[in-house]
């Protein structure tokens, strides 16, 4: 029996939307969201995928399975699992399969073509945002890797959106319906990332303590509740070791500020300017739903210029 496509985006969806509001929730209260979310929605959007190339033979089903494993394989530890050679050679095993994917998919589509009965094209779109999430990890642009993995998921379970549940008039669909999903869903985040500069120079102007640039970029903060916010601390400046984002957990992140803290104290230090840490899954979590209801919010205005 063949499962309506209409359902098929429904659980997508759904899927995507739960799971990012579940994983912002998570990551204002901690900053440490586990991997098996990340498993679970890659495999539910494993197994939409498979149902929806199905009636297009199996080649299109084959096709999606690898690309779709391409995503799994960043978001299960396969090499502590596996350990010895596997784990000593991940970097190594990881660029052979992005070259055989990259290469397997690159012939199939000049065999077969792109299409429902060659090679989906939400495979493509698939690939090419492992491979932008990938390239903006090893930029630097995106340093958290809960953030790669969640975009790499994300396009997954929805790699196209090309009909925003609020879109108005129907000028961007062109360019919406080939855009992956998950780069308007970045795009808008960093839209969204616009407000943080506006909230902090608010907050300081009704506390009466805004000062250019500074009021825009952090806030003062009584070293006493250092310990208790996801912050760094920018003045007084301290040594790079105790104040980089280089803590593996959240647990030791806590750990670096309570020391800190002490420090601060013992040199005599009430109130420190800080930045804050800005959870980007929630951000994320905002940008999908935007994306949702009314698509790429950066491309839809430059269209309707």
């Amino acid at each position: 029996m063949e499962v309506p496509s209409a359902d098929l985006t429904f659980v997508a969806v759904a899927t995507l939307v739960v799971g990012f509001v579940y994983a912002a929730i998570v990551d204002v209260r901690e900053r440490e969201v586990s991997d098996r979310l990340w498993q679970l929605m890659g495999a539910v959007g494993l197994g939409v995928g498979v149902l929806a190339t199905l009636p297009g033979g199996l080649l299109p089903t084959v096709l999606w399975i690898v690309v779709a494993l391409l995503v799994l394989e960043h978001v299960v530890p396969w090499d502590l699992a596996l350990g010895g050679w596997w784990d000593r050679h991940a970097a190594a095993v990881e660029l052979a399969g992005y070259v055989v994917v990259v290469v397997g998919i690159a012939a199939a589509a000049g065999a077969v073509g792109i299409g429902p009965t060659g090679v989906p094209w939400a495979v493509v779109v698939v690939l090419v945002v492992v491979l932008f999430a990938r390239g903006l990890f090893e930029l630097g642009v995106l340093y958290g890797g809960a953030d790669v993995k969640a975009l790499m998921v994300a396009g997954l379970l929805v790699p196209v959106f090309a009909a925003p549940y609020l879109l108005g008039p129907p000028a961007p669909l062109a360019a919406v319906s080939y855009l992956p999903f998950a780069v308007s869903m970045l795009t808008n985040a960093a839209l969204c990332s616009l407000a943080v500069p506006i909230a902090l120079a608010v907050r300081n102007a009704r506390h009466h303590e805004f000062s250019f640039p500074d009021g825009f970029t952090g806030y003062l903060l009584p070293v006493d509740e250092l310990p208790r916010h996801f912050v760094w601390v920018r003045d007084p400046r301290v040594p790079e070791s105790d104040d980089e984002d280089d803590a593996a957990t959240s647990a030791e992140d806590t750990s670096r500020r309570e020391q800190l803290a002490r420090d601060l104290k013992a040199r005599g230090i009430e109130r420190v300017r800080v930045t804050p840490q800005v959870p980007f899954l929630t951000l994320m979590a905002v940008g999908a739903i935007l994306g949702l209801l009314a698509g790429n919010l950066l491309l839809d205005a430059i269209v309707r210029l």
